[in-house]
């Protein structure tokens, strides 16, 4: 019984839920440090994350500088073993195929040469970012975005290393459906 209680919590957090705290200010006011989010993994596991979406991903191989975990720790990591302190919260503004470019001349972000509108902004009334970018979304990469703009480590920092700040698809683990 205990045995199968396991494999059942394990396949619950593997293929289901997980939760996640809030380490820092890079996403508020959508969410608060301390917080503790709930990740739904279907969108990760059906490829069907969304621009828009704020998603949990494994910045192992991307944001740390250490290589992508081996088949073992991505294992460990959809079952929720191993290091937390790999796991960032970020906003999807680009899937691939997207161009997005920093900013026109309201100080919005451009993707696909078209405005967007980010109500979710710490800082509305500052331009969307204080690095100016233009890139390219590669299929199968996400651009990713804090919405504490002036105060987030995300694909901006990441511009001049291999991959350009992109996040690799596998690397999502899921979509953050709510906060406990």
């Amino acid at each position: 019984m205990v045995l199968v209680a396991l494999v059942a919590a394990g396949l619950v957090r593997g293929v289901g839920v997980q939760t996640f705290s809030i380490p820092s200010a890079s996403m508020t006011p959508t969410l608060a440090p301390g917080d503790r989010v709930v990740a739904l993994r279907a969108a990760a596991l059906l490829d069907t994350v969304e621009r828009g979406d704020v998603v949990v991903f494994d910045g192992r191989g991307s944001f740390i500088g250490s290589l992508p975990p081996d088949m073992f720790a991505q294992l460990g990591a959809w079952f929720g073993i191993g290091p937390r302190d790999v796991y960032y919260v970020k906003r999807v503004i680009g899937i691939g195929g997207d161009t997005v470019q920093c900013c026109d001349d309201a100080g919005r972000l451009l993707v696909n040469d078209r405005p967007i509108d980010e109500p979710y902004l710490a800082e509305p009334s500052r331009a969307a970012s204080g690095t100016e970018f233009a890139v390219e979304v590669p299929p199968d990469r996400f651009w990713m975005m804090g919405d504490n703009r002036y105060d987030s480590t995300d694909s901006r920092a990441l511009l001049g290393r291999p991959g350009g700040g992109m996040i690799r698809e596998e690397r999502i683990i899921g979509t953050v459906t709510g906060v406990e």
